[in-house]
């Protein structure tokens, strides 16, 4: 006699006939209690080296995405959960089931209209926007972008200047006076770099991802923090002034003792901040921020009717706010111009 539905127990309601074998499939999922935690350090074409432990208890595996992820993304910096071969010995292979919870994620998009977002780095604390003083020529409006994804995804700003033995950086880093954004200045010597103990004491104890367009000498600077990182380095072209991409993937090396992490990006000619809300620009300036309650509805903070004006000439932002009302609209304008330079 046919059974009514009231007559199925959980077991059937589970259990459904696989269209492609006799074994029958179920809904249930394994919850991997025993799985391993590890940091993605790379990836390449489908593989992900993953670091597992930390301090001296530590081994890196070569690992590869479960189909249970679906279509997750996984970028260097992820904390992921791994079973299988975790020994990591040659010819392993270790499977990456879950994702961990995702501090920050730097992005960035193709230009300003791009909808689609591109995942640089998860879970750093600090981007390092790498600029060459001179040759190639350093690009103001490409650095602000950067500044500006620094702050919406919750990350501090570091500029590191290169070859400041070729220029003279007071008159570029006049621009950047109001913003507050600490930096340190590097050039060349016979033996090395000058200034690379302060850029290494910014690093210690951070996740630090290195952003700059081609040619700047960030691979300089990866292999003289990391000795034994082998960073390609490009030369500049002399007729364009561009730099030649040399590293083609992002790759996050530790630092001496174990003391930090610097996570080295393929240079970038672009930054666009479709992802960005330029209504969140302003939260970032908490001395212009009370200036915009009289502002009218809907407005931009860079128009005529905007109630900054009157804020800053009122004194109420310090004898800076008029600096730094200006570096507020150029943030802003960053936001919808078209290009990085």
């Amino acid at each position: 006699m046919a059974r009514s539905s009231r007559d199925y127990d959980e077991s059937d309601v589970r259990i459904r006939p696989n269209r492609r074998g006799s074994r029958p499939r179920t809904k249930d999922r394994p919850k991997h209690e025993d799985a391993v935690v590890g940091r993605v350090l790379g990836v390449d074409r489908g593989r992900y080296r993953v670091r597992v432990g930390d301090g001296s208890a530590h081994h890196d595996l070569v690992a590869m995405r479960a189909r249970e992820l679906g279509r997750k993304g996984i970028v260097v910096g992820d904390e992921v959960h791994l079973v299988g071969d975790t020994s990591g010995a040659e010819g392993s292979l270790a499977r990456i089931v879950r994702l961990g919870e995702r501090v920050t994620l730097l992005r960035r998009t193709a230009d300003d209209t791009d909808p689609v977002e591109r995942v640089l780095v998860a879970n750093a604390d600090q981007l390092v926007v790498v600029s060459a003083l001179t040759n190639p020529e350093p690009r103001p409006r490409l650095i602000d972008r950067c500044l500006v994804a620094a702050y919406d995804a919750g990350m501090d700003p570091l500029l590191v200047l290169t070859k400041a033995d070729l220029t003279d950086p007071a008159p570029f880093l006049e621009q950047y006076a109001p913003l507050s954004v600490p930096h340190v200045v590097t050039s060349r010597t016979g033996d090395g770099i000058d200034g690379l103990g302060a850029v290494l004491e910014a690093l210690r104890g951070r996740t630090s991802v290195l952003v700059g367009h081609s040619g700047v000498g960030k691979s300089t600077l990866v292999n003289a923090l990391v000795p034994d990182a082998l960073r390609a380095v490009g030369v500049v072209n002399d007729v364009t002034g561009r730099g030649r991409h040399t590293s083609t993937s992002a790759v996050a090396l530790p630092l001496p003792e174990d003391d930090g992490w610097v996570v080295d990006t393929p240079g970038v000619r672009s930054f666009g901040l479709a992802h960005v809300d330029p209504t969140r620009i302003v939260h970032h300036f908490p001395d212009l921020e009370p200036g915009t309650a009289e502002c009218p509805r809907g407005c931009t903070h860079d128009e005529e009717e905007c109630a900054l004006d009157a804020w800053v000439a009122s004194g109420a932002a310090g004898p800076a706010g008029p600096s730094r009302l200006d570096s507020l609209r150029r943030l802003l304008r960053t936001r919808t111009a078209a290009g990085e330079d």
